[in-house]
């Protein structure tokens, strides 16, 4: 059991860690730029990454469905799923850019910067916005290829795309003087080569197997309308960290600066957490797909005790890193400070986060969004009277960001920690069969 985990989940963990690091490169570039730079960095990402993080239903219901049709012996209408997933991650991805194009702006300016921060953050989001079809065809291929229990594909896809963003981003921003323009520019090339990749291996592997490559439309449409759960649990965590950068950005710009650093290591720590979640996803969707209730349970069981071990793992690691990580990521003294505060949180919340990480994967993975839709908005609203106390509070900045990190990540994943844990006591999630 614990090689199936392992086989899934190290492989995963590569290209869970390979996605953070465009982001970490970019911070990391563009705070050499300016700490302006840096903060109309950090608000771009908040509207871009919520827009892909609002679509990961490309990638975790794709692998729910596929491996359940894999367990069941039903490889050819697996891959047909995905490749149904593909077509809906595309088309989704193209409205998201129009979507970004027409109302980017006024989404910037509901976050209230100033108008140097503003003029950083329109500069990155109309640039990154054609990125977004590859964005999300590299969810809903990675969802395929996991569903069938391959997990190397994306790790090597996503470490050359890595690769190629850091010299390609240094020649850009600094090479060629763009700034944060050459910043956007890098990704959105590196992530458009990422999706021509992964969409010819799908391709092929169709082929292979006699499945048409062709959009079926009510199959594509299908797949949506199972995805509206996935989504409404993913809406909820994005409404908490949209909450957050609220707080962040009324702080002021130093404040906003150090929430992106934090969550780019968040990003890079704690969502590395994830690789057990998608070995969890794959296997218990596997196994339902098989009828073997208890296998089901002994992975969950398993995986269980992985997140916890990993969460003490990543906190060490984000111990050693609140010491080093300030001062390599920004020249600013006030913003060092800041994210160090922040950090203390996020160390104290990798545990928690590792049990709640495997048992999202599990529900995930086992096709329970319905229970994970509805436990969502209960653990958002969980968090609101925290956020809202900081935000008309007068803190010193230090604890105020604190305070910030404490009432949308440390209570969050408390209340998600305990929705979780009950539901898996039961048998209510495991429905067997294809």
């Amino acid at each position: 059991m614990d090689r199936d985990i392992l086989r899934l989940a190290i492989p995963s963990l590569g290209a869970l860690i390979a996605q953070p690091l465009f982001v970490l490169v970019d911070s990391a570039f563009v705070a050499r730029v300016g700490t302006v730079s840096l903060a109309g960095l950090g608000l771009a990402s908040v509207v871009l990454t919520t827009v892909v993080a609002l679509s990961v239903f490309l990638a975790y219901s794709t692998t729910a469905a596929v491996s359940r049709a894999f367990g069941a012996g039903r490889r050819a209408e697996a891959i047909a799923r995905g490749v149904d997933a593909c077509w809906l991650a595309l088309g989704i991805g193209t409205l998201s850019c129009l979507l970004l194009l027409g109302a980017g702006d006024p989404l910037l300016d509901l976050f209230g910067p100033s108008a140097e921060v503003l003029a950083e953050a329109r500069t990155y989001l109309h640039i990154s916005a054609f990125g977004l079809p590859a964005m999300l065809a590299v969810q809903a291929a990675t969802g395929l290829v996991r569903g069938l229990q391959k997990a190397m594909i994306p790790l090597v896809v996503a470490g050359i795309g890595a690769a190629v963003n850091v010299p390609l981003n240094w020649f850009l921003i600094f090479g060629l003087d763009l700034g944060i323009a050459g910043s956007a520019i890098g990704t959105i090339i590196a992530e458009w080569g990422m999706a021509i990749a992964l969409l010819t291996a799908v391709a092929r592997g169709a082929r292979r197997n006699g499945v048409s490559l062709r959009p079926q439309l009510k199959q594509v449409a299908s797949a949506g309308r199972d995805s509206v759960p996935m989504f409404v649990r993913t809406l909820t965590l994005r409404v908490v960290l949209l909450v957050s950068t609220f707080v962040a950005t009324d702080l002021g710009a130093v404040q906003l600066a150090a929430h992106q650093l934090a969550l780019t290591l968040f990003n890079l720590f704690a969502l590395a957490l994830d690789a057990l979640a998608i070995a969890g996803q794959a296997l218990v969707g596997k196994y339902l797909g098989a009828s073997d209730t208890r296998t089901v349970r002994a992975v969950t069981s398993r995986l269980v005790s992985w997140g916890v071990g990993g969460g003490l793992v990543t906190a060490a690691l984000l111990l050693a890193v609140s010491y080093l990580a300030p001062a390599l990521f920004t020249p600013d003294a006030a913003v060092q400070e800041n994210l160090r505060a922040a950090l203390w949180v996020l160390i104290i919340a990798q545990p928690i986060a590792g049990y709640v990480f495997v048992l999202d994967g599990v529900l995930m993975g086992a096709g329970d969004a319905p229970y994970l839709a509805k436990v969502g908005v209960i653990t958002m609203l969980a968090t609101m009277p925290g956020a809202a106390w900081v935000a008309f509070s007068d803190l010193p900045d230090i604890w105020a960001l604190a305070g910030v990190w404490i009432s949308c990540t440390l209570v969050f994943m408390i209340a998600r920690a305990i929705t979780l844990g009950l539901r898996v006591r039961g048998d209510a999630w495991m429905r067997l069969g294809a």
